[in-house]
């Protein structure tokens, strides 16, 4: 007769058929948060995608070749007059210019003025990424590195073809901007409020399609044409 078992311990069978708890790992991404829900995509992605930093070449190149012809005059000059030959006629001009007219004359206030106004351009050019014209997209996740940019023309065509397959719409202008999208259409029949409603969510629809970073606010405008 075999005895009666006790209750079960820590390290009996009945105990071995409890689930584990995993182990906590780091693999969590980045986003997560308390309550376990993950942002969405556009959210991580907008905060890391930027536009494209223009290289300024046309400026840069503008504003080298002044100081090199100018650098290059200079130097010229001096290694004249310390040759025994006199100094060039524009530069005694300049000097002398300097050296009478007084500091609230009119030419040198516009001068200051232009001088000042030449270099807040070029610090806004060094500070600003440039590239209005191009939006830029969202990264894939497994490649975040990735970098893609669309033109707003390109956008524009393409929302403009969206909106022409709704129903009721016989013409569409779509002008893309950075933060709107601004859509003009013709309806033909149909009710426009039914027609606008229709439009904004193609609209919408196509605008996510296009992946962009941060997608811009759609603002759609319908009038009655008759024909």
């Amino acid at each position: 007769m075999t005895p009666d078992p006790g209750p079960p311990g820590r390290g009996s069978a009945s105990s071995a058929h409890r689930a584990p708890v995993p182990p906590a790992t780091e693999s969590e991404p980045p986003g997560r948060d308390v309550s376990g829900s993950h942002p969405r995509a556009g959210e991580r992605d907008r905060h890391r995608t930027h536009r494209p930093w223009s290289a300024r070449r046309l400026p840069a190149a503008l504003v080298a070749s002044v100081i090199l012809v100018a650098a290059v005059a200079a130097l010229v000059d001096v290694l004249a007059v310390r040759a025994g030959r006199p100094a060039a006629a524009w530069r005694r001009h300049l000097a002398d210019e300097l050296a009478t007219r007084s500091v609230d004359d009119v030419w040198m206030l516009t001068g200051a003025a232009v001088a000042a106004a030449l270099g807040v351009w070029l610090i806004v050019l060094a500070l600003t990424p440039g590239h209005r014209h191009w939006l830029p997209m969202r990264s894939p996740a497994d490649c975040p590195r990735l970098r893609a940019s669309l033109d707003r023309d390109g956008a524009a065509r393409l929302l403009r073809d969206a909106a022409l397959r709704v129903p009721g719409v016989g013409a569409a202008h779509v002008r893309v901007r950075r933060h709107r999208v601004r859509a003009r259409a013709d309806v033909r029949f149909r009710d426009p409020r039914q027609v606008k409603d229709d439009l904004t969510a193609v609209l919408g629809e196509e605008r996510d399609r296009l992946a962009l970073a941060r997608p811009p606010r759609i603002v759609v405008r319908v009038r009655r044409r008759a024909d």
